[in-house]
């Protein structure tokens, strides 16, 4: 890879773009184990709305990384894709970094907020 390797063009900034999206990865995670439908997946995940599903299920399509079925009685689920699967295991390794290094990164926002430093983008 040269230095200008995450430049707009990049498929490496595609990859991180991708996983950036809180929803994108948490869907994804969350159809690990097989297809879903759409109120199944707003139960499991909790924290999302409808909308926001719909939005993230339709997002997801649109990379291949889910496909989304209709079967009898206009049935909808939702399944990864193999191009979708490729991602669980960056998914889970970074949950992973999160969850060895998650005190650390408190810890730092803690002593920010201590000094009255207000957090980027709030």
């Amino acid at each position: 890879m040269t230095s200008d390797g995450y430049l707009a063009d990049c498929r490496a900034r595609l990859a991180f773009d991708l996983l950036s999206n809180t929803w994108n990865s948490v869907v994804l995670w969350s159809l690990r184990d097989g297809p879903s439908r759409h109120g199944e997946l707003r139960d499991r995940i909790g924290g999302i709305s409808s909308k926001v599903l719909t939005e993230t299920l339709r997002r997801l399509e649109y990379n291949g990384l889910v496909e989304r079925r209709t079967a009898a009685a206009s049935r909808v689920t939702y399944v990864l894709t193999p191009l979708g699967r490729t991602l669980l295991g960056p998914i889970d390794a970074f949950g992973a970094r999160a969850f060895e290094h998650g005190d650390e990164v408190m810890a730092a926002q803690e002593r920010h907020e201590v000094l009255g430093v207000t957090r980027p983008g709030a």
